[in-house]
């Protein structure tokens, strides 16, 4: 299979199969719900299970489509943009992604969904890597919405510059979200950075498993703490009440100026469309 083959395979199976760590803490949450979260979250798991067997997306908003690649040092970057681009173009040609790329000055569509910046690559180079490995984030509108971003001191939330603050600061994102941008959500935070690099880092934590923990303890601790205080906010899978409003809570640490602490919360719908592959066949003369 060449590059672009498998990349458009990426493209399908990341817009038409939900992870099997997402459709897992789904059932694990509708086993403990009441109705109405009960009912609401067997029909995510029926929609999810259609999906894949017809091979039809999950969602109607097919989202913005993010590929994070990690390639050997000096590879040529263009290449393999071009081939995930054109991908993405037979994807949308397939009905396996929705024309959903809008021109923002003249409001018309661009139905290839390929246009300046869009897709997004993020490219890091890393030593060892023996060939180019890609993961494809499909974030949607409705929870790219509900994206968040604090600067620490917050006086309205008593948040100062520490962990305590970036709890605060999390707990009011979720109690103000409500459930909007399609609950249970995925939260991608970062701590420090500066304002641009602080949501590429935030977004990038959505990649995580639901079953791991940040590498270092102090965050790790955090993170199981605020997913246990989220889900008694009553919020609910929809809003619709209950005790499942988060999935997961996934936090990382960048440094920052002095003058800077901002706390960036990448919120991330039920779905949580994600999923990697390490492309077979390519050589360095690619």
């Amino acid at each position: 299979m060449d590059i672009e083959a498998q990349l458009l395979e990426l493209v399908r199976r990341t817009a038409c199969e939900a992870p099997e760590d997402v459709l897992e803490a789904l059932a694990r949450a509708q086993a403990r719900e009441a109705e109405p979260a009960r009912g609401t979250l067997g029909t995510i798991l029926e929609n999810c299970a259609l999906a894949k067997a017809r091979s039809v997306p999950m969602c109607q908003d097919t989202g913005t489509l993010t590929f994070f690649w990690t390639v050997p040092p000096g590879t040529r970057q263009g290449p393999l943009a071009a081939a995930a681009n054109a991908a993405v173009r037979a994807a949308t040609a397939r009905g396996w992604l929705r024309r959903n790329t809008i021109d923002a000055l003249s409001g018309r569509s661009v139905d290839e969904n390929v246009a300046e910046g869009i897709p997004v690559h993020h490219f890091e180079e890393r030593e060892g890597a023996s060939a180019p490995e890609v993961w494809l984030l499909l974030k949607g509108g409705g929870s790219e919405n509900m994206s968040r971003q604090y600067s620490l001191p917050d006086a309205r939330l008593g948040a100062g510059r520490d962990l305590e603050g970036v709890r605060a600061c999390v707990l009011d994102a979720v109690a103000q979200i409500q459930g909007q941008g399609c609950a249970p959500g995925v939260l991608g935070v970062c701590v420090g950075a500066d304002r641009a690099e602080g949501f590429a880092v935030a977004k990038r934590q959505l990649l995580r498993p639901l079953g791991d923990h940040a590498p270092e303890p102090e965050l790790a601790a955090l993170e199981a703490r605020l997913l246990e205080e989220a889900n008694t906010l009553g919020v609910g899978p929809m809003g619709l009440g209950g005790k499942t409003t988060l999935l997961g809570v996934k936090l990382a640490a960048r440094t920052r100026l002095p003058a800077s602490y901002f706390v960036t919360i990448a919120y991330c719908c039920w779905a949580c469309r994600r999923r990697g592959v390490r492309l077979e066949g390519w050589h360095e003369n690619d």
